[in-house]
């Protein structure tokens, strides 16, 4: 407890931009983790990691504590090979950043339509039994899944949607993206969950990919069963099933449009989005 004493008085305001900028860095490249390809290897890298280090602080193994030093300096080299595809998004995102910020500020008031185009092909893909999985980017960036798919940047309505999962077209197969207020791409790829407790044993692919989606990312699905006709929703890896339009543009109104997106101040979207990354980051190493 001294030394914690110490170390607090000791601290200058150039110590504190310091410890700042590092934290900012490493939240920063988390949460650019979360959500792609990239993050079971990363978890995977630092559980052996700290294994390693445990092992040998407690046991004062010299040999091993020597290697795993020099697998540090290895692995700096291997890193921006095994995560190059990563690393190329991310210089992408830092370099769009300003103007994705903007863009979703000026399309904040198009949610409520977006809402009611997806309610309204819902619903008649209910009706048709046509099946189909729409996935609403919030937060957490979606472009290693939506470069999975047939880019098409075209603006979200029903129409689209309908023709798009129409059985006989080449693109119902997988999943459309809404990214920025405008669908992003057709047929994309999305994981599969990986839960041993799902509500419905018997659940087919789209409702999988609807729940391992939503389990990796902020991202919210909206399904509709091939078999039954039946509309879903998951988010945070759970799912609602058994909806009607009605209870569907209550839910997604309440996920997705400005009622739940009340605008905030810069320093409390940073925390929020801090104690988010910590949770998921933490719930990620519980689950290896």
């Amino acid at each position: 407890m001294t030394e914690i004493i110490w170390t607090l008085q000791t601290l200058d305001l150039s110590a504190v931009l310091d410890i700042l900028i590092v934290t900012a860095i490493f939240y920063g490249a988390l949460r650019l983790a979360l959500g792609t390809q990239a993050m079971p290897l990363l978890r995977g890298v630092l559980i052996l990691m700290i294994g390693v280090w445990l092992i040998t602080t407690i046991l004062h193994l010299t040999a091993l504590s020597w290697l795993l030093r020099n697998l540090l300096t290895a692995l700096l080299v291997a890193v921006p090979i095994i995560f190059q595809p990563e690393l190329r998004r991310i210089v992408e995102q830092v370099g769009r950043a300003g103007l994705a910020l903007f863009s979703r500020r000026q399309r904040a008031g198009e949610r409520e339509a977006i809402i009611s185009e997806i309610c309204q092909a819902a619903e008649k893909l209910s009706e048709r039994h046509h099946g189909a999985l729409i996935i609403l980017e919030r937060d957490v960036p979606l472009e290693a899944y939506i470069s999975t798919g047939v880019p098409l940047d075209a603006m979200v309505t029903s129409e689209l949607i309908l023709t798009v999962f129409w059985p006989r077209t080449e693109l119902h197969d997988g999943a459309i993206v809404i990214h920025d207020g405008r669908v992003a791409a057709a047929a994309c790829v999305m994981p599969l969950s990986a839960s041993h407790n799902l509500p419905d044993r018997q659940m087919g692919l789209r409702h999988r990919a609807a729940l391992g989606i939503s389990e990796v990312s902020d991202a919210i699905a909206v399904v509709v069963s091939e078999e039954t006709g039946r509309i879903a929703v998951a988010n945070g890896g759970r799912i609602i099933r058994h909806l009607d339009a009605g209870r569907l543009l209550t839910i997604l109104g309440a996920f997705y449009g400005e009622r739940g997106h009340v605008a905030k101040p810069a320093w409390a979207q940073w925390i929020e989005r801090l104690r988010e990354t910590v949770e998921k980051l933490g719930q990620a190493l519980s689950h290896p």
